[in-house]
């Protein structure tokens, strides 16, 4: 018996349909205990803010959110006995506040990006909230380094991975697993996925906020950029068009960023088997370089492509992506 519901952060490994001569597996992270990937940094933010002193009982916690992290806080929040306040961009779905709401969250909507919320945040943090600033907290790709990487280890069943193919928000995540990974497989890739219209880190400026939880239209600091060997983009409505596949013919529920990065997986993992380039993009930030010893693949037949199912598409529901 579990002592409490923050216990039982974790989610299955699962193969999806694949391409011939490859398989291509997601972590199926909706299966936390507050629905995403996000649960698992909001908790050891907590965990460690209340280490260091810098969160006591009687606190009120603030976060800059599109979503999912404020879920996974407003979990934890109401866990632990802290009241929350998320902000948030009008635009992000209406799932989300109601989720946030049923935690028991303040929550604040703004106009504009996710630049905006945080601009709030930090106003709300000057009269006394905590905030714990998920993308630039080393406790977010901590948490993903020593609880999703370590779930993936112990799941592949002794097979090697060619590659990591996930989105990138506040890269946490991606910076997280890649790393755990890396040491243990020296040889896979790490590729982030990006937002066509969000592209920053293939050095285009940002146009739009289509996606919820993906491209927040800045290179955050918790993005490990060293990791990574290139970049792929996806456009909005082929992800969606591939959430609808996922729920239709595999049976899994999943958002935009999950179809997106299911897309570029299948892609790299098509490539991989037919020992072609993959043709990931150089990565725009000052100071990135390709690795040396980079190649097609690392694990001979059957290649094996990793990616990341961050949520559930019960959130996007009013968004119309099941329309």
């Amino acid at each position: 018996m579990d002592d409490s519901v923050l216990d039982t952060v974790g989610s299955p490994l699962i193969r999806v349909d694949s391409p011939p001569g490859a398989t291509v597996a997601a972590k199926l992270e909706s299966r936390n205990p507050g629905g995403s990937a996000k649960d698992r940094p909001a908790l050891r933010m907590v965990e460690r803010a209340e280490a260091e002193g810098t969160l006591e009982p009687g606190d009120t916690l603030v976060e800059p959110t599109s979503g999912n992290t404020g879920i996974g806080i407003a979990m934890v929040g109401a866990a632990k006995g802290y009241d929350v306040t998320v902000v948030m961009p009008v635009s992000k779905s209406e799932e989300r506040r109601r989720i946030m709401a049923a935690y028991g969250a303040d929550l604040e909507l703004v106009d504009g990006g996710i630049d905006a919320a945080k601009e709030r945040a930090d106003e709300l943090e000057a009269e006394g909230m905590v905030q714990l600033r998920q993308f630039e907290n080393g406790a977010n790709p901590e948490a993903h380094y020593e609880t999703t990487g370590v779930e993936v280890l112990d799941q592949l069943d002794g097979r090697e991975p060619d590659a990591l193919v996930a989105g990138v928000g506040t890269g946490g995540t991606i910076s997280g697993i890649g790393r755990r990974l890396r040491e243990e497989f020296p040889g896979m890739d790490v590729v982030a996925v990006e937002p066509e219209d969000s592209a920053v880190l293939s050095g285009r400026e940002p146009e739009t906020d289509s996606f919820q939880g993906m491209g927040p239209g800045f290179v955050s600091p918790n993005l490990d950029t060293d990791l990574l060997d290139g970049v792929l983009t996806v456009g909005l409505d082929e992800a969606e068009v591939e959430c609808r596949r996922l729920a239709r013919e595999e049976g899994i529920l999943v958002g935009q960023s999950s179809g997106g990065s299911n897309l570029r997986a299948r892609d790299v993992a098509e490539a991989f088997a037919a020992g072609e380039d993959p043709g990931y993009r150089d990565v725009a930030v000052d100071g990135w370089e390709p690795r040396s010893d980079d190649g097609v693949g690392v694990a001979g037949d059957d290649p094996l492509v990793l990616t990341v199912f961050w949520d559930s598409g019960e959130r996007y529901m009013s968004a119309g992506l099941y329309d």
